[in-house]
């Protein structure tokens, strides 16, 4: 792997400007909505498929600017923070970067990341996984392998398969779509995985009401990693952001 390549990969350092602020009336909405809660009031922001190093360079700055003017609490990252294409189960790219120039740049990204959120729960997703799944493949013991948080250089994230919070279920999605998951669990559900759906649909029976909430993604689509789902739909670029104590979903979709 060239060393041009690599440096067209990296990132700039991220400008504080594009921070959005919030208007007299968005304030006064979100201090009436804490004294309605007790004067608590959680807004989780969330971030969509990463598929470091191969996500696109504005994602970061799209969801810190979410998270200002949402005056979100917490950040949940919906999973496959990192690709890990050199390993991957679908055919890979020959003449791409290898497995260690890969995880390089990969942790050199999501370092950013890191530095904007300290704080996150990531669930796990199945590229995350993968490196797993193949030592359980070769029959090697989990005890061999170093956790995300250290491979990854992130000690204040907390990596789970699933998250709950204010009665809504965060999952990375392997196993459908949000709109079946939340039904199927009757539990709100946010989800990623698929990279081309973003959208939000309540469900409204006698006695319950709950909603689905299917995230986009951050890729950057041009890169050899997706080559297996070019003849496919471009992907849904965005974040969510999850307001009110859970009461509130919202899908955000970034101008391209």
């Amino acid at each position: 792997m060239g060393a041009g390549r690599l440096r067209n990969l990296k990132r700039n350092n991220i400008k504080k400007d594009y921070r959005l602020r919030l208007t007299k009336s968005e304030h006064d909405l979100i201090k009436e909505m804490r004294v309605s809660n007790g004067g608590v009031v959680n807004n989780v922001l969330v971030i969509g498929d990463l598929h470091e190093p191969f996500c696109l360079d504005k994602y970061l700055e799209f969801c810190v600017s979410k998270y200002e003017q949402f005056d979100c609490t917490e950040v949940v990252f919906i999973g496959d923070i990192i690709d890990n294409h050199y390993s991957s189960y679908h055919e890979t790219n020959a003449d791409g970067m290898g497995g260690s120039d890969e995880l390089e740049l990969a942790i050199e990204r999501i370092a950013r990341w890191y530095k904007e959120f300290p704080k996150a729960t990531v669930i796990i997703g199945n590229h995350d996984r993968m490196i797993m799944r193949k030592a359980q493949t070769s029959s090697i013991p989990s005890k061999w392998i170093k956790s995300y948080k250290e491979v990854l250089q992130v000690p204040g994230w907390n990596f789970v398969e699933r998250y709950e919070k204010d009665n809504v279920q965060y999952l990375h999605g392997e196993g459908g779509t949000a709109r079946t998951k939340c039904r199927a669990d009757m539990m709100n559900t946010v989800q990623g995985h698929l990279h081309t759906q973003a959208y939000c649909e309540h469900y409204v029976g006698q006695n319950f009401r709950v909603f689905g909430m299917q995230i986009g993604a951050g890729i950057n689509f041009s890169e050899y990693s997706f080559a297996y789902a070019k003849a496919g739909k471009k992907p849904a670029i965005g974040c969510g952001v999850v307001l009110n104590n859970g009461k509130l979903p919202i899908n955000l979709l970034m101008e391209l």
